[in-house]
C-alpha cells in the first residue's frame, strides 16, 4: 500500500524486562512506558529511523525508505507513554519538487527542526542534508561536512544546535566519531571526535540545555543482538549513560528525541528502525532522567 495519510497506529505496551516486568529503570534512568507500533493499514509504518516530538506531543518521525509520519504521542494520568494519535504519512521530496525514489535517493536518516520550524533531514546512501521550509516550499541542500563515509554509514546524527545560532545544527559519522557544527549561512566546522568502542555507530544526537548534549550509539552482532548506548555529555565529559541490552526490551534503535518535563527532568523518546524486516520490530521506549544535583 503506498503513504497516505489517514493511518490507525496500533500501539501495544512492552515491558523494560519481559523476564522481569516489575524492573522499572537502568540506573539513573526511569521506563516511562514503550510501544511496539503497527498498522493494519499501510505496509510503509517500518523503517523509522529519527523522530523528533515537542513539549505538546506532536511527532514527527522520518523513514529510510523516503516516508515522514506526522502523529500524537499520548499519556496516561500519571505521564506515562500510553499510545499514539492517528498517524499521517507523506512522501519527501527532492530539490525538484518530485517524490524521492529508491533507496539510493530516499535513505533518511536523521532529522533537526530549527526555531522557524525548518525541518533538515540527512540522508545516506546519496549522502546529502535537505533543508525542507517551514512554509512548504521545496526543499535545498544544505550545508554539508567536508568528508568522505563508507556505504551506509553517513550522518545518522543529526540536531539543532541554537546555543551556535538560530540556524546551525551538529551532526556526526555513523562509523568514525568524527562531529561537525554547521549553519545554513556558513560552512561546517569540525569539532571533536567522540570516544566509542569501535562496532558502535553514532546514530543519534539532540542538543540539551546547559550545554550538554545527548548522544545515541548501536552496535549489533549475531550473537548478542543489539545493544544501545544513550550518553549524556557535558564540556567537562561524561554526565550519564544508559545501556540497553538483552534481556531488555531493545531493537535496533537509531532515534532519540528530548523533551522537558515540568519537574526539571528530560524525557528521552527512543525509537527503532525495523528495517521493513519481520524479524525485527518498531519500538517507541520513553525514559525520564534527571540530573544529580552536585
Amino acid at each position: 500500500m503506498a503513504a497516505g495519510p489517514g493511518i490507525t497506529i496500533t500501539a501495544t505496551p512492552v515491558a523494560l524486562n519481559p523476564a522481569d516486568p516489575a524492573q522499572d529503570r537502568i540506573g539513573d534512568f526511569v521506563y516511562a512506558g514503550g510501544l511496539l507500533l503497527s498498522s493494519d493499514q499501510t505496509s510503509r509504518l517500518h523503517g523509522l529511523s529519527d523522530l523528533r516530538i515537542t513539549p505538546d506531543g506532536r511527532l514527527v518521525s522520518i523513514s529510510d525508505e523516503g516516508d515522514l509520519l506526522e502523529s500524537r504521542v499520548l499519556l496516561d494520568k500519571t505521564g506515562r507513554l500510553a499510545g499514539l494519535g492517528p498517524g499521517k504519512l507523506t512522501v519527501l521530496t527532492g530539490p525538484d519538487g518530485k517524490p524521492l525514489q529508491g533507496k539510493a535517493q530516499a535513505d533518511a536518516e536523521g532529522m533537526a527542526i530549527l526555531a522557524n520550524g525548518d525541518m533538515l533531514i540527512s540522508f545516506e546512501r546519496i549522502n546529502r542534508i535537505l533543508v525542507y521550509p517551514a512554509k512548504g516550499a521545496p526543499p535545498r541542500e544544505a550545508p554539508f561536512p567536508v568528508a568522505t563515509f563508507q556505504e551506509n554509514s553517513g550522518l545518522e546524527a543529526l540536531s539543532a544546535d541554537p546555543a551556535a545560532g538560530p540556524d546551525a545544527y551538529v551532526t556526526a559519522g555513523e562509523d568514525s566519531g568524527e562531529t561537525w557544527t554547521c549553519r545554513l549561512s556558513a560552512a561546517c566546522v569540525k569539532g571533536p571526535t567522540l570516544d566509542k568502542p569501535a562496532e558502535f555507530g553514532v546514530v543519534a544526537v539532540n542538543r540539551l540545555a546547559g550545554g550538554n548534549t545527548a548522544w545515541l550509539f548501536r552496535a549489533w552482532d549475531p550473537v548478542r543482538g543489539s545493544r544501545i548506548t544513550l550518553k549524556i555529555l557535558g564540556p567537562a565529559g561524561e554526565i550519564a549513560r544508559m545501556d540497553i541490552t538483552k534481556p531488555l526490551t531493545v531493537d535496533n534503535i537509531e532515534g532519540v528525541s528530548a523533551v522537558p518535563n515540568k519537574d526539571g527532568s528530560t524525557r528521552f523518546y527512543l525509537i527503532s528502525d525495523d528495517n521493513f524486516s519481520n524479524s525485527q520490530k518498531t519500538i517507541l521506549v520513553a525514559f525520564d532522567w534527571k540530573p544529580t544535583k552536585p
